[in-house]
């Protein structure tokens, strides 16, 4: 078992496992559920942060180059060493993402449409839901329903800011955070696919234009090759009359 072979048969599972993480922890925070009510949620949590926490350390004894890896994902070890930030173990969702991205394919347009809609829509609902958890108790709090964190999830992704609605809590203001560098991040994957789309359009007029020209101007060196295979026929063959001649005078 290597470790891509692993990844790709716990991909879907995995994903699956995020959405059910993703349906409980929505339904508890907007639900506002409280008391006894929250147990059953509170275990699918837990048991959905257990896949999550064997997940890591499978890809981490499968690694090549362990310390490598290790490195490479510290923030995988984040998520799955601080459990009782539970807004902070929404980023294990941004597997579906990838997902998402293979299913729709490797084209230019592919991924742009899948960043720009499930980068964003994705973002937008994590970054909600995360900072709704962390604020609606608070003291002072600004957002307090989930039409209030999710106006102020848009604003913040596409880092206008209107500043209506702000997080009060540590927790609050580092989703805040890690949600304005995302939409930095996605803008700056569109813009760079843009213009590779715009260099690749570029290049394909060039070629086209390219290709006409020579075809021109082969039509225009059509005329002159045939008058030259024409006389490249006639010198041959007065070649060969001269020669008969020749054979004539010498038997005389």
């Amino acid at each position: 078992m290597t470790q891509a072979r692993y990844r790709d048969l716990v991909e879907w599972p995995l994903m699956a496992t995020a959405l059910i993480f993703l349906t409980a922890y929505a339904w508890q925070v907007i639900g506002r559920v409280n008391g006894a009510a929250t147990l059953p949620f509170e275990v699918i949590l837990w048991i959905t942060w257990g896949i999550f926490a064997l997940d890591y350390v499978v890809n981490l004894w499968l690694a090549e180059d362990r310390v490598r890896w290790f490195l490479w994902n510290l923030h995988e070890l984040l998520i799955v060493v601080l459990p009782f930030f539970r807004p902070l173990r929404l980023l294990r969702l941004v597997t579906l993402l990838s997902v998402l991205q293979r299913t729709v394919g490797e084209t230019l347009r592919g991924r742009v449409a899948t960043y720009v809609a499930g980068a964003a829509a994705m973002l937008i609902l994590v970054g909600a839901l995360a900072v709704l958890d962390v604020e609606q108790n608070a003291p002072d709090a600004k957002i307090l329903t989930f039409g209030d964190a999710a106006w102020w999830a848009v604003t913040t992704i596409t880092t206008v800011g209107y500043g209506d609605l702000y997080p009060v809590t540590p927790i609050g203001r580092i989703v805040a955070a890690a949600l304005m560098m995302s939409g930095i991040a996605v803008l700056g994957i569109v813009t760079a696919s843009i213009a590779s789309w715009l260099v690749q359009r570029i290049e394909e007029n060039a070629e086209d234009v390219a290709a006409a020209a020579g075809e021109r101007a082969a039509a225009a060196e059509e005329p002159v090759r045939a008058e030259v295979a024409d006389l490249v026929t006639e010198i041959a063959a007065l070649r060969l009359e001269i020669a008969e001649l020749r054979k004539i005078s010498e038997s005389r």
